[in-house]
C-alpha cells in the first residue's frame, strides 16, 4: 500500500465517485461490494457501467468482496451503503476494526425502525471513535465528469478532517472542515424531503417561485427539527445544508426530485421505485421524520405533506393547496 490509503464499503453510484476522488488523489483504493460481477468488471476493465457508465476508473482501485480484507488494513474507510443496510454492514464489520481507524460515513438518511442518526449506530456497532460524517451538494455524475464542486467533514476530531482533505482534495473537489456532526446528518438527510416536494412541483408543471418558496420554507424546517437535536443553526447555512438543497432540488440528476416528478406526472410511487434500480433515501426519511417530528411536537409542514403523498392520502396537487392555506405567520430568525 503506498502512504495514502483507503477503504470505500459500498458499491453504489456514490461509492464508486468517492472510490474515484481517493484515487485522484493517489491513494491506494480497496473497494469493496456485495456483487461479484461488478467487482470483476472493476478488475478487470476499470469500469462501473451500472453505476458510472463509461467513466474510467483508475487502475489505483482494486475492487473486492470480502469485507474483512477490504477494512483490516485501511487507516481511512469511507462508509457509503444505504441506511437499510448499514447496520448490518457494521455488525459484519465489528470484530475487524480497531480503535485507532478512521471512519467517515456517507450516508444520508437515518435507521428507518428506530429513527437514529447513523453515527449512532457506528459507536452501537463498532468500537470507532474517530469518526466523521461526509455531506454536501455532491451529485455523482458531475463529480465524475470532473466539474468543480465541493463537500464537508464533519467530526469533532481535527485529524479525521485533515485526513479526510488529504485524500479527497483535488484540483476539482474542496473538502471543507466543521464540527457539527449532528447538523450534517440531519442537513443531508432531510434535504432529500424537500427534494421529493421540489420535483413534485416541477412535476404539476410549477416552477421558479413555486420552487423558490419550497426551499426558503424547507430549509426552515430542517433547521427547526436540526435544532430539536442539537445541530448548530449556522450549519444549515452553509455547503451541508443550503448547499446541497440547492443540488438536489434543483437537478434532475437527483434520484429524490426524479421519484417526486414521476410520481406528481401520475406515476404510483412503488412503480416509480422498482424503475429506479437504486435507492431513493427521502422516501423512507420522510416516514421517519414525519413520526419523529410528531413525537416532537416540532411544525413541518412540507415533510407533512410528502407524508400523506407517499401514504395515498392526499394528490400531490392537494398537499400544494393544504400548504398554501395555512394560518398567517411571521418568518423565523435563527440565530447561530
Amino acid at each position: 500500500m503506498s502512504a495514502l490509503s483507503a477503504a470505500v464499503i459500498g458499491g453504489g453510484s456514490w461509492g464508486t465517485t468517492v472510490a474515484h476522488l481517493l484515487s485522484l488523489s493517489g491513494a491506494d483504493v480497496t473497494f469493496w461490494m456485495r456483487n461479484a460481477e461488478n467487482a470483476e468488471e472493476i478488475n478487470s476493465t476499470h469500469r462501473n457501467p451500472k453505476y458510472s457508465g463509461e467513466t474510467l476508473l483508475s487502475e489505483k482501485i482494486v475492487a473486492t468482496t470480502d469485507l474483512a480484507s477490504a477494512v483490516k488494513s485501511s487507516p481511512l474507510i469511507f462508509l457509503v451503503v444505504t441506511s437499510a443496510s448499514v447496520r448490518q454492514v457494521l455488525h459484519d464489520m465489528g470484530s475487524y476494526l480497531s480503535g485507532n481507524q478512521i471512519l467517515i460515513h456517507c450516508i444520508k438518511g437515518f435507521e428507518h425502525s428506530t429513527y437514529k442518526r447513523i453515527s449512532s449506530i457506528i459507536r452501537e456497532e463498532t468500537g470507532i471513535r474517530k469518526l466523521g460524517v461526509l455531506s454536501g451538494p455532491n451529485l455523482a455524475k458531475e463529480i465524475l465528469l470532473g466539474h468543480p464542486g465541493a463537500t464537508v467533514v464533519a467530526s469533532p476530531f481535527a485529524e479525521v478532517v485533515r485526513s479526510a482533505q488529504d485524500v479527497l482534495i483535488s484540483p476539482h473537489f474542496r473538502v471543507y472542515g466543521h464540527r457539527d456532526v449532528i447538523g450534517a446528518e440531519i442537513a443531508g438527510a432531510l434535504k432529500n424531503i424537500i427534494a421529493l416536494a421540489s420535483g413534485m412541483s416541477g412535476g404539476l408543471g410549477f416552477q421558479h417561485n413555486t420552487q423558490s418558496l419550497l426551499l426558503t420554507r424547507g430549509l426552515v424546517e430542517i433547521t427547526r427539527f436540526g435544532l430539536s437535536q442539537g445541530a448548530q443553526a449556522s450549519t444549515f447555512r452553509g455547503l451541508a445544508g443550503m448547499g446541497d438543497l440547492i443540488a438536489t432540488c434543483s437537478s434532475n440528476l437527483s434520484r429524490n426530485y426524479q421519484v417526486g416528478y414521476r410520481v406528481a406526472q401520475g406515476e404510483s410511487l412503488q412503480s416509480v421505485l422498482d424503475s429506479l434500480g437504486y435507492v431513493a433515501e427521502g422516501v423512507p426519511t420522510t416516514r421517519s421524520v414525519y413520526h419523529m417530528s410528531r413525537e416532537l411536537g416540532i411544525q413541518m409542514p412540507i415533510t407533512e405533506g410528502i407524508y400523506h403523498i407517499l401514504e395515498g392520502h392526499l394528490s400531490p396537487r392537494e398537499a400544494i393547496e393544504t400548504l398554501m392555506v395555512r394560518e398567517y405567520k411571521y418568518e423565523e430568525e435563527f440565530s447561530g
